[in-house]
């Protein structure tokens, strides 16, 4: 489809604003004139900048919504500036994941300003997933991942919080920090075990923390397994537990085809994840090398 129309009438909206822009600046005009000058100038911006998004120009209309924010926070309307801020970071994700991030920040830094810890963490977790997935960095996305969830509890919103360290989790442990994963996992684990809502959840947090467990050590694993079987006797009844079971058995006695097993039948009934199939790889690992080690 030819956008080169919705283009050219989006340039001639941005000439249209910058001129207002250099009459608000002239000797003759007063402080109130210049200030409406300059909303009336964010207004075209605004709207050549969505003129630019259909024409699918990313990176031109999150140029425009920049202007409009940089306008927007010369005369004080900060929320105003925030918005544009976050419109522009949306446009240039689809050209220009670094700009984009850059543009959220800006909105960020407004938004703590004012107060508005969610809504801060939010853009916290909309850069998080930018690292993720477009710039593959993953210790920056952890980073803002803790950003957001340090905000949500601060605002007393546990379970926004906690989403966002199961992340910080999952990472922490794929990078072989395993303790600062299982930290997390017990933290949520217990939070879940008392709430009515989230109670079913707990298994499933106890069982990622006794794999963490496991990769660092058997018995480290074997301990924290009557730990959850303590706080959380329902643990005890869970296909999850009875897994951690059996692969510690086989993990002592060094048969690695009992441990195939058990993780076998368990997947043939509940799906394992790709996070949680890797951690059981790293300690099937660990029987081969002590198997190896004895020979």
């Amino acid at each position: 489809m030819d956008y080169s129309g919705k283009e050219k009438e989006a340039m001639a909206i941005m000439a249209e604003a910058d001129k207002k822009m250099k009459t608000s600046h002239s000797l003759f005009g007063s402080f109130l004139g210049s200030s409406s000058k300059v909303e009336e100038a964010c207004d075209l911006y605004v709207r050549a900048a969505n003129m630019f998004k259909m024409a699918k120009n990313w990176s031109a209309a999150g140029d425009a919504f920049c202007k409009a924010a940089q306008l927007h926070l010369q005369v004080q309307s900060k929320h105003d500036a925030a918005v544009n801020f976050l419109d522009a970071g949306n446009a240039f994700k689809k050209a220009d994941p670094e700009e984009a991030i850059n543009c959220f920040c800006q909105a960020i830094d407004i938004y703590t300003g004012m107060g508005r810890f969610n809504i801060a963490a939010k853009h916290h977790i909309s850069i998080a997933e930018i690292y993720e997935s477009e710039l593959l960095d993953i210790d920056k996305a952890v980073a803002h991942y803790e950003h957001a969830a340090d905000y949500y509890k601060g605002e007393e919103s546990t379970s926004a919080a906690n989403k966002c360290l199961l992340k910080v989790a999952t990472y922490a442990a794929q990078m072989e920090q395993y303790q600062k994963a299982t930290e997390i996992f017990e933290q949520i684990g217990t939070y879940s075990m008392d709430t009515t809502l989230l109670k079913y959840g707990a298994k499933d947090h106890f069982f990622k923390a006794a794999l963490c467990h496991f990769c660092v050590d058997m018995l480290n694993c074997k301990l924290a397994v009557q730990k959850y079987e303590e706080m959380f006797p329902a643990f005890s009844d869970a296909r999850e537990c009875k897994l951690l079971k059996k692969l510690i058995d086989a993990h002592e006695e060094q048969n690695i085809d009992a441990y195939a097993d058990a993780v076998r039948e368990f997947d043939s009934i509940t799906r394992l994840d790709q996070w949680q199939t890797t951690m059981l790889l790293r300690i099937k690992k660990t029987i081969q090398d002590e198997e190896n080690d004895l020979r």
